[in-house]
């Protein structure tokens, strides 16, 4: 079991707890650096924002939001063993009230969130990286109107790999390189 911690904010320093369930699902969490520069990246922005954390894991990124100020925080992850890490983890930090877990596959929540008109205004995307899930899930995001204007779509993946420069109406904005992983945004 790894630990983590999270980086700033109401719960800066207080850890997070990983679990690799098998080597067939391996866990790669979002390195603190990385997560600190998601956060730069976004800005002040954050402060009340929705947000949906696809491919949660651990959910570091999605528990960092809301010890920044995040107002809401969607966490989709399809491992059992992991949600229930999520939802015992946002009870130990006192964020139950500001989140949410559904326990199924990302592309399946976000037809169901398209449904229902549920609207974010910051997606993360963190698929295992040989996945190949984003390109599942971008088009579904970029025309089923979840993303709020003025909204930005961040996806974590392999730094030597590309994504495309526009998916639907969403466009590539900009692309940072943290060692061998790769932030690219969309907006």
């Amino acid at each position: 079991m790894k630990e983590l911690r999270i980086t700033a904010g109401t719960a800066k320093g207080r850890r997070l707890k990983a679990v690799a369930v098998s080597e067939r699902s391996p866990l790669r969490p979002t390195a603190s650096k990385v997560r600190e520069a998601v956060f730069n990246i976004a800005g002040p922005g954050i402060c009340g924002a929705r947000l949906l954390d696809l491919y949660a894991g651990t959910g570091a990124v999605g528990f960092e939001a809301l010890s920044r100020g995040a107002g809401f925080v969607v966490f989709v992850e399809i491992n059992p063993v992991r949600v229930e890490l999520i939802k015992k983890t946002g009870m130990e930090l006192g964020f139950l009230t500001h989140m949410k877990v559904y326990r199924m596959q990302a592309f399946e929540y976000l037809k169901k969130a398209c449904e229902h008109g549920d609207t974010f205004d910051f997606i993360f995307i963190d698929p295992s990286y040989q996945s190949g899930e984003v390109m599942k899930v971008l088009p579904l995001i970029a025309e089923g109107g979840i993303l709020k204007d003025g909204g930005m779509v961040m996806v974590e993946h392999f730094s030597k790999g590309m994504l495309p420069e526009s998916v639907g109406s969403l466009r590539q904005k900009k692309r940072y390189i943290y060692g061998d992983t790769a932030l690219t945004t969309f907006k």
